[in-house]
């Protein structure tokens, strides 16, 4: 019986945790939704969302966009950060922005990069992250 009694405790635990999974993959996908759609409002150029799932534990994506020169690389990043906070996804930890030729946005689960076209073009973190770009590929390139 007392088998019995920690299988069905068992099974509890799993069922409570893919609803704290299913919650936080809800967040998550709200948080994304949000950065896209400011980046998008304030005239970002080339934004690009990469799904980090499965590749590392540091975030569940990665979006990167361009602003179009240092004032608008810091205005983009300073109005991004204020939505987060508006709409309950907490202070965002903001690297970068004094310079503005690239910020980065910590928002937990969604890591935001926002450069000037010369530096994205520079460290091509795109093509780091991306999942369907290969080593033989990438050595064509």
């Amino acid at each position: 019986m007392d088998s019995n009694v920690q299988s069905q405790s068992s099974q509890g635990r799993k069922a409570a945790l893919s609803a704290d999974e299913k919650s936080t993959h809800a967040q998550s996908n709200a948080m994304l939704d949000l950065v896209l759609t400011c980046l998008d409002d304030d005239k970002a150029e080339e934004i690009v969302s990469i799904s980090l799932e499965g590749k590392s534990a540091i975030a569940d994506h990665m979006v990167v966009a361009s602003g179009r020169s240092q004032r608008h690389v810091g205005a983009l990043a300073d109005h991004l950060t204020r939505r987060m906070k508006e709409e309950g996804f907490g202070s965002a930890r903001v690297e970068g922005l004094t310079q503005s030729d690239w910020v980065l946005i910590d928002g937990g689960d969604v890591i935001i990069h926002i450069f000037r076209p010369e530096v994205r073009e520079f460290y091509k973190l795109e093509k780091m992250w991306s999942a369907d770009v290969t080593a033989e590929r990438i050595a064509i390139s």
